[in-house]
């Protein structure tokens, strides 16, 4: 007999020594039962319910499913009639035309966008407009026009579950989809128009994806730089909580809406006809923020965050120092940090989130214009 045999025995009582061969009998029952068990529901389970599925109706959980594709499909066709009518029918008007259109994306959703050009002379450049997150391409509108007076012509384009483009209101299922999206744009707008220089402009949530877009060399080489007003580079939760739970949230229920993410009561602007334009707006999606979206703003911002140091594409950043919706230290951080040798940033001292919509909103047009055309001079 071994020493650790030797050293077991004196633990071991003959009640125990008659129980533990009985544990094993039993230990090798309850394997065979957890066996058939999962058997039972791997196998026989579905079976049945597949049996069943196509003898009977179908089940509630498909039948709510069906009633909730419907009811997309209709707000989204209520969105894009609203979205037709938002300027009216596509016409020339003194300097410039303007006209609606669907683009298939990467995924063949229908996004809605919007074109305007000059009416006099040929375009000598072209700015491809990514609006912010819960807006829609239409509210801007007035800046388009003030581009196409210096022979710019301009794009937007809605993301999908915005403005008149497919998709639940306010929903984003992957911002990874809307940076394709917009990258795919790009290459249709510069074969329709070769020749003619093209920029990205973002605004928010908007500026993080064309930033990311033009991190892509494929895309950066099709672009001559980009404009990004009041990014979301360095994106909190309203709580640490919610950074926690949202990846597990974002899988389990992508489209709650989650209202404690909600930063109620910030304002974006400091004209009050802008504010209230902005929140009457049928198109501007003003619900508590979805999961998954959030979780997509939290994801972009952080990979951005960490990746400034390899920003190579020619930008310029504008922010106000008094945004409490993104961070204007962020945008610092990115002209610091950024490999990019043709890089300007603007900060406007008390001025809030939406730039364009401030009341100083044709001094930031006409500084974006400003920089366009230098840029144009360099190349």
């Amino acid at each position: 007999m071994s020493s650790a045999e030797t050293e077991m025995e004196p633990l071991t009582s003959g009640a125990s020594n008659r129980i533990i061969p009985l544990l094993k009998a039993l230990r090798a029952s309850l394997i065979f039962v957890y066996t058939f068990f999962l058997s039972f529901l791997f196998f026989i389970l579905p079976r049945r319910r597949r049996l069943s599925t196509a003898a009977g109706p179908p089940s509630p959980k498909k039948h709510l499913r069906r009633r909730w594709l419907v009811r997309e499909e209709e707000d989204t066709c209520r969105r894009r009639a609203l979205a037709q009518d938002y300027l009216g029918i596509g016409r020339e008007e003194g300097w410039y035309r303007w006209n609606t259109s669907i683009f298939y994306g990467i995924r063949n959703n229908a996004l809605f966008c919007r074109s305007w050009f000059p009416v006099a002379g040929d375009a000598k450049g072209i700015l491809i407009i990514i609006h912010g997150l819960n807006e829609h391409s239409g509210r801007y509108a007035e800046f388009a026009r003030k581009l196409t007076s210096f022979n710019f012509a301009v794009y937007a384009m809605d993301w999908i579950g915005h403005g008149g483009s497919d998709g639940l209101h306010g929903y984003v299922p992957s911002l990874d989809h809307v940076v394709a999206d917009t990258g795919a744009f790009l290459e249709k707008i510069r074969s329709e128009n070769p020749g003619i220089p093209c920029f990205l402009f973002g605004h928010s949530t908007g500026g993080a994806v064309v930033l990311k877009a033009a991190s892509n060399p494929h895309i950066e080489v099709m672009v001559e730089g980009i404009i990004l007003t009041s990014p979301a580079l360095r994106v909190k939760p309203a709580h640490p909580i919610v950074g926690a739970v949202a990846p597990i949230f974002s899988l389990v229920a992508p489209r709650l809406q989650f209202k404690g993410a909600n930063k109620r009561g910030i304002p974006v602007s400091r004209d009050p006809a802008a504010l209230l334009a902005k929140y009457s707006d049928p198109l501007v999606y003003t619900g508590p923020i979805r999961v998954r979206t959030g979780h997509e703003i939290l994801r972009i911002s952080s990979y951005l965050m960490r990746n400034f140091n390899s920003v190579t594409v020619p930008f310029f950043v504008l922010h106000g120092t008094a945004d409490k919706v993104t961070d204007p230290l962020a945008s610092q951080d990115l002209y610091d940090r950024a490999a990019s040798k043709f890089k300007d940033i603007k900060l406007y001292d008390g001025f809030l989130h939406d730039l364009l919509f401030e009341p100083e909103r044709e001094e930031i047009a006409q500084d974006i214009i400003n920089w366009m055309e230098k840029r144009l001079f360099t190349i």
